[in-house]
This record gives C-alpha cells, sequence and structure tokens, in this order.
C-alpha cells in the first residue's frame, strides 16, 4: 500500500473532529471504521492505532509532522528551487538567441556573469543535473515550460500566491520572547508584495486579517495560490474567497517549487531585511519596520527578472484591478458564519445567548455571520440575502412593547365606548354587542 500523503491525513483527522463520541478515543474508534477515498479513486481503512498516531504527531508537529520522516530536499539544492533555476535559465536564453551552438556551461557561465546565480547557490554539477532530470532544453521544453511557467502571468492580480515564513524572537506583551511568523502575499506578474505581516501565532484568525488587509490594499486577485497547510485548507478561507469571488488553489503536496516567487521573496527577507538592525522590542515595532522596507525597498526597487520596480509594473494594470472599498458590508465578508434554526417566537440561540430578527423569519433555516473579535455583533442572511443586525433578546424590554402597542392600537369606533367611556373597552364593547343582537 503507497503511504498516504499528508493532504490525506489530513482529510481523515477533519472526519475525526465531526464524528461522534464525547471523547477523541471514541472518535477514532468511529473513523477508524469507515472508508476513505484516496486521491487515486481508491477506498482505504486505517486502524485505531494508525489514526492515534497521526491525531498525536500532528498535535504535537503541526502539518510537518504528517509527512513521512524522509529529508525533504532529498535529490534536491537546498539553496535554489527548480523553478527559480528554470526563471534564471530563461533570463539568460534571449543572449544566445544569435550563436547556434551553445551547451549547458554556457548558459550556467551567463547566468554567474549577469549575477543571477552564484557559486554559493548552485554547484555546475548539480545544475548540469536539474537540466537533464527536468528536460529544461529538450525539444520539447516548450511544452514543459508552459507547465511549468503556468503561473507567470500576463496581469497583475490574476493570481498570488501566499505562504508563511519562520521570521525573528520578538517579546510579548508578557516579556517572554516568542519566534514570529510572516505571512505575506506576492502578486505573480508585477512580483509586488501584496502585503506581509509578522503574528505571533499561525492560525486561521491570522491568515484571515492578513488576507483583509491584502485584499483591502491591492485589490481583488482571479486566484489565490497556496500550500496544503492547515490554515491554508480549512473551511473558513475557502468561504471568505468563494464570498469575494476569489478562486482558491493549493498546490500539489511536497511541491514547494510550484511556489517559487514568495519562496524566492522569502529569501530576499532573510538577506537584506532580517540582517538588519531591527528593533525587536514588540510585534509592532518589527511589523512597521518592515512594511517601510517593503515598500521603499522591494516594491519600489528595481526587480532582476522584470527590469523594473514592481510597483510600476502593478500600475499598467490598474484600470483590470477591482478594489474592494472598505465598509461594514465588505468587512461582513470575512466574517465567520455558522447555522441557525429560527423558533416559533422569531429567536434563535447562539454561544448561549438569545437574539431575535428585526425580520420575520419563524420557523426558518439561517445563516449568521460574526466577527471572531466581537462575536457580539450577530449579521443574519437568509438564503444569501443580508436581513440585518440581530438585536439580543429582552423579554422585559418586549413586554413593555407589548403593552404600549395595546394602550395605544387604533380601534373601530364603537357607539358603546361613547356612551359608557373608554375606561372599560372590553366590557362596554361585550355590552354593546349584546345590545346589538
Amino acid at each position: 500500500m503507497s503511504w498516504p500523503s499528508a493532504y490525506f491525513k489530513m482529510r481523515i483527522l477533519g472526519a475525526v473532529l465531526y464524528a461522534d463520541g464525547k471523547t477523541i478515543k471514541e472518535k477514532i474508534q468511529k473513523v477508524s471504521l469507515m472508508s476513505f477515498e484516496d486521491e487515486t479513486g481508491n477506498l482505504k481503512k486505517f486502524t485505531f492505532r494508525t489514526i492515534s498516531t497521526w491525531f498525536y504527531r500532528y498535535k504535537s508537529r503541526g502539518i510537518t509532522g504528517m509527512n513521512k520522516s524522509v529529508r525533504a530536499d532529498k535529490g534536491l539544492p537546498r539553496k535554489i528551487t527548480p523553478e527559480e533555476l528554470l526563471e534564471a535559465i530563461n533570463q539568460v536564453l534571449p543572449f544566445f538567441r544569435t550563436r547556434k551552438h551553445f551547451n549547458k556551461s554556457d548558459i550556467f557561465r551567463m547566468c554567474v556573469e549577469k549575477g543571477i546565480l552564484n557559486r554559493d547557490q548552485i554547484a555546475p554539477t548539480t545544475f548540469y543535473r536539474f537540466i537533464k532530470e527536468y528536460e529544461l532544453l529538450s525539444d520539447n521544453n516548450e511544452e514543459q515550460n508552459k507547465k511549468r511557467l503556468a503561473f507567470a502571468m500576463q496581469y497583475a492580480n490574476q493570481l498570488w500566491q501566499a505562504d508563511t515564513m519562520f521570521g525573528p524572537f520578538v517579546k510579548d506583551s508578557s516579556g517572554k520572547s516568542i519566534q514570529t511568523k510572516l505571512i505575506a502575499f506576492i502578486d505573480d506578474a508585477s512580483r509586488v508584495i501584496c502585503h506581509g505581516e509578522f503574528f505571533f501565532n499561525e492560525n486561521t484568525d491570522t491568515l484571515i486579517k492578513a488576507l483583509k488587509s491584502a485584499f483591502y490594499k491591492r485589490g481583488i486577485p482571479e486566484q489565490l495560490y497556496v500550500d496544503n497547510g492547515s490554515i491554508y485548507s480549512s473551511a473558513e478561507i475557502t468561504l471568505i474567497c468563494a464570498r469575494i469571488g476569489c478562486i482558491l488553489r493549493h498546490a500539489p503536496v511536497r511541491d514547494g517549487a510550484a511556489k517559487g516567487k514568495i519562496e524566492r521573496f522569502f529569501r530576499t527577507v532573510r538577506d537584506k531585511f532580517l540582517i538588519k538592525n531591527l528593533d525587536l522590542s514588540d510585534l509592532d515595532s518589527l511589523n512597521k519596520q518592515f512594511s517601510i522596507w517593503v515598500e521603499e525597498e522591494y516594491n519600489s526597487g528595481i526587480h532582476s527578472a522584470l527590469g523594473m520596480k514592481p510597483i510600476d509594473r502593478f500600475a499598467f494594470d490598474l484600470k483590470r484591478i477591482k478594489f474592494l472599498q472598505p465598509s461594514q458590508t465588505n468587512d461582513e465578508l470575512f466574517y465567520a458564519e455558522v447555522e441557525r434554526s429560527v423558533k416559533k417566537d422569531n429567536t434563535f440561540c447562539f454561544k448561549n445567548i438569545r437574539y431575535e430578527s428585526t425580520t420575520d423569519l419563524r420557523g426558518k433555516n439561517i445563516t449568521i455571520r460574526f466577527d471572531r473579535y466581537h462575536p457580539d455583533k450577530i449579521i443574519i442572511y437568509y438564503k444569501n440575502q443580508r436581513i440585518g443586525q440581530a438585536k439580543e433578546l429582552n423579554l422585559i424590554v418586549n413586554g413593555q412593547l407589548r403593552r404600549t402597542r395595546q394602550a395605544t392600537a387604533p380601534t373601530h369606533h364603537n357607539p358603546a365606548q361613547t356612551l359608557f367611556g373608554a375606561g372599560s373597552v372590553l366590557g362596554d364593547a361585550g355590552q354593546g354587542g349584546n345590545n346589538h343582537d
């Protein structure tokens, strides 16, 4: 049996989360009885012990603990990715258009002379081996290039690449040093850094915060290309992209070269930003310094692959870019959501609090959206239509409103009320009715 991929294992662990049972042990026992279809379409079952091992490895080491314990860079150069190597070759190939004969040594020498590669990154023998292994200079390299350069987009915001990098240690509010995580987004066509921000934690909340900043800052991309990490595969990220109209794509498992541009940017961060004498006293200071470096040095500096500033290349396509205007309604695109059923009294419960709708939705199934940081603000959606903000139920106020409405409700003119006065409407109305009969 082939070794299950990390993505396949995460699907099984996801089933554990929603399985019946009061304890993890009971949930895993339920899942061990299920069959799962792998990437090749075959049904597979796993024992309780196997699933338990995956669960506790993921709990202690995260997504990296799900991979087989084999060096991830086995057979690969450790300082350059295949995509970066292909990009370097393509930059120097135009210099050989007038030459009928050239070989791999000439290409490598030209890459070094132009400063695109250096011998510390890749040795000549490794360079030659990769050209042969990936057929970068074969007769059908045009087809190969299309497969590997499918991400070299023509216009800005056609595709963004996103990933996470481990950053420097910074002190938190309690004075404890914690290693930061940099979440960054790069536009494929212009190489503009759409947004980058350091966080103490890498989770769904921090990714959504970074994603929201990127969308407001640089517009909405047509596609977002990410890896198969747990936060990038979460249901909330998928839902947000679906609401905004951005296609969420995942790189093949164990294919780091597929996101070569963001990986190359991370190397630049290590080589040119982190070597500075930075103020690491708190997270805000680090992020301010990083924002200044990105906008003034990286986005405004000449990019070797473009021959121009990334921000200028991004500006070429401003007319095509759809910007997300800051507003309350647009902020709700990034809210979390859950389903609820409205009771006959037009109320529903969320986090042990009863709310009521301003619109009659009795007996309906609704969707509520809420800010993760302010869950007391509940927005009601019904059939994808925004109904409005729900109100927390106040039985006393509602009781007073009903009495006020009864006292001020318009009534039809009744001769009996005129005759006996308005002080005993119900009794007089009854008498009037009897008299009429």
